[in-house]
């Protein structure tokens, strides 16, 4: 099938938090968006789910089902910031005969692979399960789009590859693979480790990954953002639950690492930023003749501490976001950010939101949405 003039794009994993959001820059790009995901990231306990005996012994974590019924409620949500209907399908990339038949029935010019386990603690736990899912997923997905000839990937990996950082900024030369401590890392390395094979072994394929440091906020509407399963992992959406009341306040994981205040700093990237890089990164695959695997950075290159992201988000919300000083972490470094330059020269892109529009955006969502998207209206 000749996918070379289409504007057809799969994007796995697209009712999570970054896909969802990366569909709306997409669709006013021009492009035609199929959704697929299965629902693993969007449903409440699925720790518990994962280790249930028959999906440990069965090959994909929920029931595929096809195009039927209602939506999930992020993708409700996109379609109504669009304007248009956006076609999804339940299916897992662990069942090999109902993704293929997905492929069967478009004509994808790419695919942008956002699905996978993403919690860092919980990778620690069930680390088959993430090498299962995440690995196994992906190498499912990578064949069948050789067998259907769709060879222009952009892949969402993380910039826990880079493990402990051995100087600032971190550049795409940065060393990867090195002093991993968490299975979801090395998901994400080991996934990068066979994109490079399968580049080196048909020079048709041409493959964009994206490093991403720290996304963080919503869309500016209010109406879609980060609705995590459970505790928050991440700094941002727990600080919004601490500021709307849903949780009385947030542990702070060290106070005495060499920075600005003794707190951890991280390079925090607005989604909406994050969601038009894939959409630069998708229009070089498609307009550039080149091909290969290559890996950039997507953040802003600058980092914030924990206290600073509390007292900006205290200072937008009007709520005096509590925290209380904990031992650090295992595994936690000082600073972490990034030299986002080569995104710059490369695809055209840099991140234009501040730290302020990050909360701001954040906060306009958890305040319509104070339960998420279970909040009813």
């Amino acid at each position: 099938m000749d996918n070379s003039k289409s504007k057809c794009v799969l994007l796995t994993g697209g009712a999570g938090y970054v896909g969802s959001h990366t569909i709306i820059p997409l669709i006013e790009s021009g492009y035609e968006v199929v959704v697929l995901d299965n629902l693993s990231n969007a449903c409440k306990g699925h720790i518990k789910r994962a280790l249930m005996p028959d999906v440990a012994r069965g090959p994909h974590v929920f029931k595929t089902t096809g195009n039927e019924g209602q939506n999930p409620v992020p993708i409700s949500q996109v379609e109504k910031l669009v304007g248009k209907p956006v076609t999804f399908y339940n299916v897992d990339l662990l069942d090999y005969d109902s993704l293929s038949k997905v492929f069967d029935k478009h004509n994808f010019c790419c695919v942008i692979h956002f699905a996978g386990l993403k919690a860092v603690g919980e990778s620690c736990i069930i680390p088959l399960t993430y090498y299962r899912v995440n690995v196994s997923g992906s190498i499912n997905l990578f064949q069948v789009m050789k067998e259907h000839n769709v060879k222009k990937l952009v892949f969402s990996s993380s910039s826990t590859v880079y493990g402990e950082p051995q100087f600032l900024p971190i550049t795409e030369s940065h060393p990867v693979g090195q002093n991993l401590l968490n299975g979801y890392a090395k998901s994400k390395y080991y996934i990068e480790g066979i994109i490079q094979d399968l580049c080196n072994s048909d020079k048709e394929w041409f493959v964009i990954i994206l490093r991403y440091f720290n996304p963080v906020g919503a869309h500016p509407s209010g109406i879609l953002g980060e609705d995590p399963t459970g505790i928050p992992n991440n700094l941002m959406p727990y600080v919004a639950q601490v500021a709307v009341g849903n949780r009385p306040c947030i542990n702070v994981f060290g106070n005495d690492y060499n920075t600005v205040d003794g707190t951890g700093v991280r390079d925090y990237l607005h989604i909406m930023d994050l969601a038009e890089g894939h959409v630069s990164a998708l229009q070089k695959l498609q307009n550039a003749n080149e091909n290969g695997a290559i890996a950039i950075n997507l953040g802003t290159g600058n980092g914030y501490s924990v206290l600073q992201v509390i007292d900006m988000f205290s200072q937008v919300s009007g709520q005096k976001v509590k925290y209380a000083i904990a031992d650090r972490r295992a595994g936690d470094c000082a600073s972490s950010y990034c030299d986002a330059s080569f995104a710059k020269s490369y695809l055209g892109w840099q991140a234009k939101r501040t730290l302020k529009e990050m909360c701001e955006d954040t906060w306009r969502w958890q305040s319509l949405y104070p339960q998420g998207f279970s909040t009813k209206k």
